[in-house]
């Protein structure tokens, strides 16, 4: 008599996690404490039109293409997201991401907000979290901590935030991060209540019913 499937053993579907923020809310450093305690997360390498920087190779740090090849491939749908900075352009491909999600691994976007929105549309199942800053004060006081900026590049920054925020009402999740180690825990939270949900685990109820011959 052959036994009833395992429902640890059933099907089940890779998480899309999509995180963003304006630009000191401290979205890297909850992405480096989430990716340190799963290091089993999908990487997608992206494309881009930009020439290569010092050892950065083909297939590893980007795809290299033609600014040609890749106004074509955004033409045709391949990309899930894309964006144009500084004059290059920047883009991640559709196919690989699938790929990832069918076989069960999980994949994980550190990106903006206006890339966050493009994934939604392709990607309506994945789960979106934006990083807020607990205060404007706050957002400025990190900003001016960096050291790196000039007061003009500063200013910016903080009237992108305005327009960043705005868009938050689209994200499934508002983390703040004020306290790091509760902002870290609540987004481990949210990985792992997403990586539960029924729609991630298409076959596991029949699995188990069908140990009652269901």
């Amino acid at each position: 008599m052959t036994s009833a499937p395992s429902i640890m053993e059933s099907r089940r579907l890779g998480l899309c996690l999509v995180i963003s923020a304006p630009s000191g809310a401290g979205k890297s450093t909850l992405v480096g404490s989430l990716r340190r305690q799963f290091p089993h997360f999908a990487y997608s390498v992206s494309c881009t039109t930009r020439e290569p920087r010092g050892s950065e190779k083909d297939g590893v740090h980007y795809h290299f293409i033609s600014r040609e090849e890749f106004v074509s491939r955004r033409d045709s749908g391949r990309f899930a997201e894309w964006a144009e900075v500084h004059g290059n352009l920047y883009g991640t491909p559709k196919g690989p991401v699938q790929k990832h999600l069918t076989a069960g691994r999980d994949v994980l976007f550190d990106i903006d907000v206006q890339g966050a929105l493009q994934l939604k549309g392709v990607f309506p199942q994945g789960l979106f979290v934006f990083i807020l800053p607990p205060s404007r004060e706050e957002l400025e006081r990190r900003l001016r901590g960096r050291g790196t900026d000039t007061a003009e590049v500063i200013a910016r920054r903080l009237g992108n935030a305005l327009g960043e925020l705005r868009q938050a009402v689209h994200f499934d999740y508002l983390i703040v991060n004020g306290d790091l180690d509760l902002a870290a825990d609540e987004l481990r939270a949210v990985y792992l209540a997403g990586r539960a949900r029924t729609e991630n685990r298409p076959d596991m109820l029949s699995a188990l019913l069908a140990q009652w011959g269901a």
